[in-house]
């Protein structure tokens, strides 16, 4: 029989536990052939998400909860996940109920046919903004645009991966993580279905425009390093219109005997110019910045508990995180 785990990522998602766990369960009964395993991980909830996880798995032996010892974000709860699912394939599903979970045997049947990454792309997001999906939109144009890598528009993290993506991302250590990206960059042989985004059942968004912001920069200086090279590119055509500016204010003087503009042509050129160079200065030091956190070589994370068993962390930094280091 094979099995099928189900990777949840939970911070302070206390409302929509139950809901999900109805619905999964619905879902896992339907699909008798197959053995499934759900693992959530707690991102370092502070209400009561960790109680409710261990009530479902007290009472459902399918259930696993993976609690880090504080919260890290989802990208890094992602790979604290597939470093301990067991399933010959995995679904990543969020808890918000946002991607519903009766897509998975739809997704699985498209496994058994033989494809390797089975993505969700939204027809339509319900509950968002026109403006969130619009710049959600310009993004993905620019960041197609400016890598050779096939990002998936409108794609999230809900999708099916066969065991060897999974082992494949788990290879892909680095702390600064855009997986949306990742997910792309491994290959293999994928397949898209579209399905109808619901709002959230319960709670509040983890995601404001800070973050989101944030997570696109990720996105660009992970996959592309075209920020440098329009700073190369606009630095060569500044210092060209400069020379000619330089060439024909000179030659006006000389030739024509206007007197050089003072005070505000020459304020003006260098506010202009040091708004430039602080900018690109800007752009380089987000790259430094990705560097010097990698070169420190921390542990992506650290577990307090598996499934109520204190975690030693013993091996955290030297190889994916597995159950040998937990007692």
């Amino acid at each position: 029989m094979k099995k099928i785990s189900i990777l949840i990522p939970a911070f302070n998602e206390e409302e929509v536990l139950y809901s999900l766990y109805s619905r999964l369960s619905n879902v896992m009964d339907g699909l008798i052939e197959y053995d499934f395993e759900i693992l959530f991980v707690n991102d370092g909830s502070s209400d009561g998400t960790l109680s409710i996880l261990k009530f479902l798995r007290e009472k459902d032996e399918r259930i696993n909860f993976l609690d880090l010892s504080r919260n890290f974000g989802k990208e890094i709860a992602m790979i604290a996940g597939l470093d301990f699912v067991k399933g010959d394939a995995l679904v990543i599903l969020d808890a918000d109920l946002q991607d519903p979970p009766e897509l998975i045997p739809e997704m699985i049947r498209y496994w058994e046919d033989g494809y390797d990454d089975v993505y969700a792309k939204r027809r339509s997001r319900t509950g968002e903004t026109w403006v969130k999906k619009w710049t959600s939109a310009q993004y993905y144009k620019l960041l197609r645009k400016t890598t050779r890598i096939p990002i998936q528009e409108d794609t999230g993290d809900f999708r099916l991966l066969d065991r060897r993506c999974v082992e494949a991302l788990k290879k892909l250590r680095e702390t600064q993580r855009y997986t949306k990206g990742m997910f792309s960059w491994i290959g293999y042989n994928k397949k898209e279905i579209l399905f109808d985004r619901d709002p959230r059942a319960a709670g509040q968004t983890k995601w404001n425009y800070l973050k989101l912001i944030d997570l696109a920069i990720e996105g660009i200086t992970s996959f592309t390093t075209f920020p440098l090279r329009v700073s190369s590119i606009a630095g060569i055509v500044i210092s060209f219109l400069a020379f000619v500016f330089m060439i024909w204010t000179v030659g006006k003087t000389l030739l024509l005997g206007d007197p050089v503009s003072g005070y505000p042509s020459l304020m003006a050129v260098i506010l202009f110019l040091g708004g430039i160079q602080l900018l690109f200065l800007g752009v380089i030091g987000e790259y430094l910045g990705r560097i010097f956190n990698e070169t420190k070589k921390r542990p992506l994370y650290f577990v307090n508990e598996y499934n109520n068993e204190k975690a030693t962390n013993r091996v955290q930094n030297e190889e994916p995180q597995n159950e040998r280091s937990i007692k």
